[in-house]
């Protein structure tokens, strides 16, 4: 079956949610922002604790600046910081894998996309997005039981930083734009759940439709009854005297 060259809609989809929710879950995995604790003791009031899973600053609400690179390893010996740096991590692998296994799969330069090849690519993006969401929700779930010195967590309210909603974000992307190409491997319906027309149906919509021509054709039958109707009689013996005689 020939089909279209235009490229199905789920595969665009999926090519373009994957590398949005890639980007945010970079952000996510980078800034050291999972969750601010304000109101520290020790430290001024208009100074708050930005902590995430690979470095803690103290950052200030009058200033910009930020001090990074702060020892706690308290803080980083939680049994949910190391799973979550390595699943997100993990995650930000998969999905270039899944990329670059999708990629070869998308129809932009052949006639026909490999809607296999193309569906393996999205459900490899299918579990980097799960790989994110998981230590995001973990993490989310249980603030009071991540402990660090000199804080007492029981009487500060941890607040969600932006790393959270981000990582939420570019996961839940992820996650849809694998699903949705992972479906295009089911063939069913004749190709229409995957968006393929064929291609003689699309010359046959781009064609413009020519008026079509009326040819009168005479009607015999009025003709005959006509010749037969007539006033004017004529029989074969007055149609042989008015050929000449032959002078030989």
């Amino acid at each position: 079956m020939r089909l279209s060259l235009r490229t199905p809609g789920i595969l665009i989809f999926g090519m373009v949610m994957a590398p949005c929710g890639w980007v945010l879950d970079l952000v996510a995995t980078v800034a050291p922002n999972w969750r601010t604790l304000n109101g520290i003791s020790n430290l001024p009031s208009d100074n708050f604790i930005e902590q995430g899973i690979w470095d803690i600053c103290i950052a200030s609400t009058i200033s910009s600046g930020a001090q990074c690179g702060q020892a706690d390893t308290q803080y980083f010996s939680n049994k949910i910081i190391q799973p979550a740096q390595g699943m997100m991590v993990a995650s930000l692998i998969v999905t270039l894998i899944g990329l670059a296994v999708a990629i070869p799969g998308v129809r932009c330069w052949k006639d026909r996309p490999n809607w296999v090849v193309a569906g393996l690519g999205g459900l490899l993006i299918f579990c980097s997005g799960v790989l994110t969401i998981i230590p995001i929700s973990w993490y989310t779930h249980s603030p009071p039981n991540i402990t660090t010195p000199n804080v007492n967590t029981a009487l500060i309210t941890p607040r969600v930083g932006y790393c959270i909603i981000l990582g939420y974000i570019g996961g839940i992307f992820e996650v849809l734009g694998g699903f949705v190409m992972f479906i295009g491997i089911c063939r069913c319906c004749g190709g229409k759940n995957r968006g393929e027309v064929r291609v003689e149906e699309v010359m046959r919509r781009r064609e413009p439709k020519t008026p079509t021509r009326r040819v009168e054709v005479p009607n015999l039958s009025r003709a005959r009854s006509a010749a037969s109707n007539s006033s004017v009689p004529y029989s074969r013996d007055s149609m042989e005297d008015d050929v000449p005689p032959d002078c030989s």
